[in-house]
């Protein structure tokens, strides 16, 4: 069984929640890397590399980021097998 990489930006709904987002992904998900990306003054994004089973399926993962308190919209950018 192999495992997948999916790069996903995530927005938060504001730049309180920003740092509490990041805290959630670490000790929730299996995370590879993290990177802030500017979006505008000010207001930045997370774009985040998970790594999973390539059992599970990334709509699966979009479903549990939506949910992840703080989180206004995720984008998947990218999937690959490692």
């Amino acid at each position: 069984m192999g495992k997948v990489a999916v790069l996903v930006k995530i927005f938060p709904t504001d730049m309180e929640h920003y740092d509490s987002i990041k805290e959630n992904l670490r000790k929730n998900f299996s995370v590879g890397r993290m990177d802030d990306e500017p979006v505008a003054f000010g207001f930045n994004c997370l774009k985040v590399v998970f790594i999973f089973d390539d059992k599970e399926g990334s709509g699966d993962l979009e479903e549990k980021l939506k949910k992840v308190d703080g989180v206004s919209e995720v984008q998947i950018e990218d999937v690959g097998l490692i």
